[in-house]
């Protein structure tokens, strides 16, 4: 048995020798089985009706390929698809063709970023590559960073960064400020870190969505009352539901002043800093301590891919490193492993990469400036005798019928969810202040003035 596995391995993996027939026919025919999915993406809609999809489990025998390939189809048609226009309900928009190609090279590769000698080329281009995007947004020579998967992975890593270097590791004493508008993944980042929600403290917001000064003023003053060591201010550049940014201006002349770490939640809309589009409030970003941007949520770069810059790179090395025994290390370069809470991880900055270089800045602007078009062309055109309107200036839209009472937006939402579906429309439904409210995110490229004026027609009938 052993033996047969030997003279058959190229079967199983690829081979050092040859040619690898096999792995090229089965990337070509997975290659067609995908690209025929996106094919039927306007027929098929955002979302399958058909939940009875069964996954078949591993037997003793290995399947066939014809098998496999009829459970990868199965798996493709029951699944969410981004490609189709009316793929509008969250931040998840259609993937760059070169950063398909990324994940495949990746893969392939099966390199690990825990250490620069399993993953010397990839280690450098990360290095390499955050380095870039934070003289982008205005860090000095001492910056950099390190990918993640997905923003609250990268915020995780910001805040055990802040709290170890403002020395209060162990202290129960130490808490996180954040506007009552920030993610919510900030409740379990605090748990994670061992803290309890008395440990996040929220300051309220004002009528744009943004966080209040003077409510943190206020609440900073409590704090010092109550002995309450402050780690980390976290201001939010696009909140969820509306896309509001916070006085990024004020929160950090207020962290200068009392000698506080100020995070940027970014997820949402940093990468708009890398960019000349002019969006308000989107300024002093550079002088945070760190800043997390993700790249997945609105340039179609395939998932994960979310990126953690810091002004310093010292205070990730200070946090994380442990000398890593097994592995051997080379002078001068950083085994990515030790800046960041991850371990092995896949080569995945190698499809941000192509995915920026395939663009160019002015495609990434193209991109992000078509979003923010779209959400103009929607908010002019919904009625506004008909419905509230929340929005900042990023490519977010919340909205609710006037005068709608809670207790009634649920039900309202869910019908009207379930009735767009079956339109072709996929829209989000967030609770937001003890209400949930449509949301639409005009992040998909394939979305056209056509298509949002069929949308209006619906929501108005």
């Amino acid at each position: 048995m052993a033996e047969d596995l030997i003279d058959n391995k190229d079967i199983y993996f690829p081979s050092y020798l040859g040619t690898n027939d096999k792995l090229i026919t089965l990337l070509n025919r997975a290659s067609q089985t995908l690209c025929d999915w996106f094919s039927k993406t306007e027929k098929n809609g955002p979302f399958p009706l058909d939940e009875s999809f069964k996954f078949i489990m591993p037997t003793e025998d290995g399947n066939s390929e014809e098998d496999l390939f009829s459970e990868i189809e199965s798996l493709l048609n029951n699944s969410f698809n981004p490609v189709h226009p009316g793929s509008l309900a969250h931040l998840d928009p259609p993937p760059l063709i070169f950063s398909i190609l990324g994940d495949l090279i990746a893969a392939g590769l099966n390199n690990n970023l825990l250490a620069y000698e399993l993953s010397p080329c990839v280690t450098l281009l990360e290095e390499s590559l955050c380095k870039w995007f934070a003289k982008k947004i205005g860090f000095n020579d001492f910056s950099g960073g390190i990918a993640a998967s997905g923003g609250t992975l990268s915020n995780l890593n910001a805040l055990i960064a802040a709290r170890y270097n403002a020395g209060l590791s162990t202290n129960p004493n130490s808490v996180l400020l954040v506007s009552e508008d920030a993610h919510s993944s900030f409740i379990k980042c605090i748990r994670v870190m061992g803290l309890d929600t008395k440990n996040l403290v929220k300051i309220k917001t004002d009528n744009q969505g943004r966080m209040d000064i003077n409510d943190l003023r206020k609440s900073l003053d409590k704090c010092s009352i109550e002995n309450k060591k402050i780690f980390a201010i976290v201001a939010t550049l696009g909140t969820t539901v509306r896309g509001a940014i916070d006085p990024i201006k004020e929160i950090s002349e207020i962290c200068k002043q009392r000698d506080i770490w100020l995070h940027i939640d970014g997820s949402i809309g940093g990468i708009f800093a890398i960019t000349s589009i002019p969006i308000e409030g989107l300024n002093n970003i550079n002088q945070a301590n760190s800043i997390t941007i993700n790249p997945q949520k609105i340039i179609g770069i395939t998932k994960t891919s979310s990126l953690l810059l810091v002004s310093n790179m010292s205070t990730l090395e200070n946090t994380f490193n442990t000398g890593l025994p097994y592995i051997s290390s080379k002078e001068n370069i950083i085994n990515r492993g030790e800046i960041g809470i991850q371990g092995s991880r896949p080569a995945e900055v190698i499809k941000l990469w192509l995915g920026l270089r395939f663009l160019g800045l002015n495609g990434i602007e193209n991109i992000l400036k078509s979003s923010i078009k779209r959400k103009d062309f929607f908010i002019k055109n919904i009625s506004k005798n008909k419905f509230d309107i929340f929005s900042g200036p990023l490519h977010i839209v919340s909205f609710l019928p006037k005068k709608l009472e809670p207790k009634d937006s649920d039900a309202w939402t869910q019908t009207k969810v379930n009735e767009l579906i079956k339109k072709n429309f996929m829209l989000s439904r967030p609770k937001f202040k003890d209400k949930y409210f449509l949301r639409v995110v005009m992040g998909n490229y394939n979305t056209e003035e056509s298509h949002i004026e069929e949308l209006l027609k619906i929501l108005e009938a």
